[in-house]
């Protein structure tokens, strides 16, 4: 069924665009090799990947600052897996992650067509938990930057989703009212109960097959949202 009344839509980035584990993983492989570290790719990601979503919760909830992020994520990782590695290592692998990850840009199945789609009915808007230097980097080299009227970004309003406060700022910088907004995005927490209790619609791009309630709209590829607007 069709959303009525709506006439900006609010794009999550990582995990719901920009397929950020895949992204990452080929990141990983080309700085491993150039720092020649010797492990099993698979194994190191399989350990990373849930380490990482933690971390990005602690980052999300205000109890971590980014430094710490980045090196934590990476040294627990090698602790998990018994790969001894210096402070020196890790901290020379987080500044290369960072410096080459918007190198790979692999988007979703579906978003440029999406996108085409949606951009001739609606304002596009892009807000992310981000960091603002490889977030902007992403959107430019893989080719959807031009289809988003603004950008928010956490570090721009020192604050993260869920957060009311940056919904609030990129409710401002559109120009738009809570009712005529729909957020998307793969976070439950941040993106769409975020959204959800400041008053904006929400869609959840369930691409981690996360149990939601009945009420909540989700799809698990991005032309479903052309069931919804």
């Amino acid at each position: 069924m069709k959303i009525k009344g709506i006439t900006d839509v609010f794009f999550d980035l990582d995990h719901t665009l920009w397929d950020f584990d895949k992204n990452s993983a080929l990141t990983f492989e080309k700085i491993f090799k150039k720092h020649e570290v010797h492990v099993s790719l698979n194994d190191f990601l399989h350990v990373y990947e849930p380490i990482n979503l933690n971390y990005w919760k602690l980052y999300r909830e205000e109890r971590i600052d980014k430094a710490s992020l980045r090196y934590g994520r990476l040294k627990n990782t090698f602790d998990e897996i018994s790969v001894p590695i210096t402070d020196e290592l890790i901290n020379l692998l987080s500044v290369d992650y960072i410096a080459h990850l918007s190198d790979n840009n692999h988007l979703f199945e579906g978003t440029f067509e999406i996108l085409d789609y949606l951009k001739f009915k609606y304002n596009l808007h892009i807000i992310t938990n981000g960091f603002h230097e490889v977030q902007h980097n992403k959107l430019r080299n893989s080719n959807i930057e031009n289809y988003f009227k603004t950008v928010t970004n956490s570090e721009m309003v020192g604050v993260k989703k869920p957060n009311p406060k940056i919904f609030k700022h990129a409710l401002t910088l559109a120009q738009v009212k809570p009712e005529n907004s729909i957020m998307i995005g793969d976070n439950w927490e941040a993106d769409i109960l975020g959204a959800i209790n400041l008053g904006i619609d929400a869609i959840c791009f369930n691409v981690h097959g996360t149990e939601l309630d009945n009420d909540i709209k989700q799809i698990s590829n991005l032309l479903e949202l052309k069931t919804y607007l």
